[in-house]
């Protein structure tokens, strides 16, 4: 994290890392503390596993504070503009084709909104604009046919459409 590199969020992604580190700072501190003062009251700290516990959770909830205020000090939110290529914050549906694809399992049309890397989530369709397929995306319109390479090898894809997100 020594690095200022600079971080790019949707202004959905910056709210939620705000409200992930409120909800660390008011809440999740608090509680770990009280969890580390009550192992103390069990006695002897060289062999209480629930204070060493207690002290590890801590340990990771003010890494993730420091790396969540990290982000938000570098962060660029991208704003929705009304053009009609793929920018980040943009919803795209693409329809892949061909052996890769159907590999891949990933046939057919699948929709993703185009993410800042911090907040890619697969699970939610949120593809980072710094993967293969988000950056091969980039700036095309729809209708565009691409081909991208990716660790299972070349995979085939058409812009089928382009909203905001």
């Amino acid at each position: 994290m020594a690095e200022n590199k600079e971080y790019i969020l949707t202004s959905e992604g910056k709210a939620n890392l705000e409200a992930e580190l409120n909800q660390l700072v008011s809440v999740t501190r608090k509680e770990v503390s009280e969890k580390i003062k009550e192992a103390r009251s069990f006695g002897d700290l060289s062999e209480n596993a629930e204070y060493d516990a207690a002290k590890d959770e801590q340990a990771e909830v003010e890494a993730r504070i420091s790396q969540i205020e990290h982000m938000l000090k570098y962060a660029k939110v991208v704003e929705d503009d009304s053009s009609d290529v793929v920018t980040v914050g943009k919803k795209v549906t693409l329809r892949f084709l061909g052996e890769i694809a159907e590999l891949m399992g990933m046939s057919g049309e699948q929709t993703y909104t185009i993410v800042g890397s911090s907040e890619a989530d697969p699970n939610e369709n949120k593809l980072s604009y710094e993967s293969p397929i988000g950056a091969a995306c980039l700036n095309k319109s729809a209708g565009a046919e691409v081909s991208v390479d990716v660790p299972a090898g070349a995979v085939m894809f058409t812009i089928v459409s382009i909203e905001k997100a």
